[in-house]
Formats: structure tokens, C-alpha cells, sequence
């Protein structure tokens, strides 16, 4: 069978069209458009109409590629921004106008599922349990179990939250790294609460702020997803990128090979977010995940 799944955040909307036979996964094509979805919503609690255009002339592209590609069953999620967003159903009709659905506005514990089904899947169940964390544009995710999620908390630490928030010139002081670093570290604490998160034997991140990061790690001249999926990056190396990214001005950022123009300005929050998780969970290091949440949406469909 063929299938869509349409992921929109905060910050990006990904398309991944799959062919999905028995426990057989072909990737037929994967997309993705910065369109920051989520711009001000933290401040205002609205979408701005400039975020919606962006957002709608993307979902344009893909409904031509479904169109074109012979997809079967669609399934469109939108997660943290429209959940927030009081004027959703302005973006929700636009959608259903391109695609003929309306998106699903899934709660932070489906989205966990989606999350840890997509990042589990490529992984032995002797790994387990694992914690998956899935760092996004408004929220971060935190997921604990082995074949099936045991617990889950999500919390309003993404990586365009934080940057509107505490991150708002080119560089921040240190002052503002504090704040950040306090608001994250109380989320962190919230989420312990109900997910047991030093209790993992692997933790796995997923999404573009830990695979940037993994990227960066590498020392890879420009982003390749084969390099980056499933590779292992130690602790001390998240810490050294999070803490030089921090340090960079936008131009410097804008410069690195692997960095999506769309991430250049909220990668120094999202890896603070990744850096003050893996001091908290005492892991020695991170899965890297291109395996995500869409991959969860695809399985889910058949």
C-alpha cells in the first residue's frame, strides 16, 4: 500500500510518501519546508496570517507530489503550535480546501507514540528500554519503553519556543543562556516526574535539532541522513557543539555546510534543549533517529 504522511510542527512540514507491504518499508520520497508555523504563537496564542501562507503554499507542493505519486491513504498530524493556536481553524480549512482532510490536531501523548513507533523501529528490543526524545519547534517529547510506550510527557521546551522566548539577538548573553537554561531544566524536571528518564539503556533523539546537532558532531561537511541515521554521538560532543553553536553569530551558523536555512536561527536554543537533556538523563550518549514521528504516521496507516 501506498502512503502519505503529512507531519506539520512549529517550525517545519515534512511529507514522507512510503510503500508498506507485511513489515516491508520502501520510502518512496521524503520533503521538507521550513515554513515556522508556529511564528508568535508563543507570545500571542494566534498563528499570523504571514505563518499560514507559508504553511498553506507548502502543503500545495505536496498535495501535487500525492497527486502525482498514486498515494492510497493519507494521514496529515499537526502537533504543539496548532495546538496552541486559538485561530487553527483558518489553517485547517486551508488544508482540507488542498487536500480534502482536515489535519489531526494530536495530543502530546499520540504524538509521543508516533514518535517512539517511527525511532524504535529500526532498533533491536534488546536495546530497550529506550527513552526517546524528540526535540521540536514548540515542545519536546519524552517517550520510555521497549516494544511499546510505558510513559510519556510532553513539555513546551522546543527549539522556536525557547529562541522567541530567551534567545532574541544574534547572541545571546549570558544572562540569557541562564534563563533558558533554568526554563529547561524545570520542563526536564517535569517530565521526570512521570517518565523514568535515567532509567534507559538507549536514548534515541529525532528531529532536525538532534540530527543538526549529530551532523555537527560528525564533522560532516553537509547534511547526509545515511551518515547521520542511527549514529552514536557521546555526551561531552553534544555539550562542545551546543556550547560553540551558542557562541556563533548568525552568519557563522549560516555558513556550516549541514545547516538548513530554516534551523539557522533556533539551532543554538534546541541545542541547549538536547545538552541540559542528556546531563539529565546521565546518558554517556544519543542515538541519532532520521527515523521520526512520520515514520510512526506511515506505520500507522496499514
Amino acid at each position: 500500500m501506498r502512503v502519505a504522511a503529512i507531519d506539520c510542527g512549529t517550525n517545519s512540514i515534512r511529507l514522507l510518501i512510503a510503500d508498506i507491504e507485511g513489515t516491508n518499508f520502501r520510502e518512496v520520497t521524503r520533503l521538507m519546508e521550513v515554513v515556522r508555523l508556529g511564528q508568535g504563537v508563543d507570545k500571542t496564542g494566534q498563528f499570523h496570517p504571514d505563518a499560514i501562507a507559508r504553511t498553506l503554499a507548502a502543503v500545495d507542493i505536496y498535495a501535487a507530489e500525492i497527486a502525482k505519486r498514486g498515494v492510497e491513504k493519507i494521514r496529515f498530524c499537526a502537533t504543539s503550535a496548532t495546538r496552541d493556536a486559538t485561530n487553527r481553524d483558518l489553517f485547517i480549512e486551508g488544508v482540507f480546501e488542498r487536500l480534502g482532510i482536515r489535519p489531526e490536531v494530536i495530543s502530546g501523548d499520540e504524538e509521543a507514540r508516533l514518535s517512539f513507533m517511527g525511532a524504535t523501529k529500526d532498533l533491536p528490543a534488546a536495546d530497550g528500554p529506550f527513552l526517546v526524545v524528540d526535540i521540536g519547534g514548540g515542545s519536546t517529547e519524552f517517550v520510555f519503553g521497549t516494544e511499546t510506550v510505558e510513559s510519556a510527557k510532553s513539555v513546551n521546551i522546543g527549539c522556536v519556543r525557547m529562541s522567541e522566548r530567551h534567545f532574541t539577538g544574534d547572541l545571546p548573553d549570558p544572562g540569557q543562556v541562564a534563563a533558558a537554561t533554568e526554563d529547561i531544566d524545570e520542563a526536564i524536571s517535569q517530565a521526570a516526574k512521570l517518565v523514568p528518564i535515567t532509567k534507559a539503556k538507549t536514548l534515541i533523539a529525532v528531529a532536525g535539532t538532534a540530527t543538526t546537532v549529530a551532523a555537527a558532531a560528525l564533522d560532516l561537511p553537509e547534511y547526509d541522513r545515511y551518515a547521520i541515521h542511527l549514529s552514536h554521538i557521546p555526551a561531552e560532543k553534544v555539550h562542545q557543539v551546543s556550547q560553540t553553536l551558542i557562541k556563533m553569530a548568525r552568519t557563522q551558523r549560516e555558513s556550516l555546510g549541514y545547516m538548513h536555512p530554516g534551523r539557522v536561527d533556533v539551532i543554538s536554543a534546541g541545542s541547549l534543549v538536547l545538552s541540559r537533556i542528556m546531563r539529565a538523563t546521565g546518558a554517556a550518549e544519543f542515538v541519532a533517529s532520521e527515523s521520526d514521528i512520520l515514520d510512526g504516521m506511515a506505520w500507522s496507516l496499514v
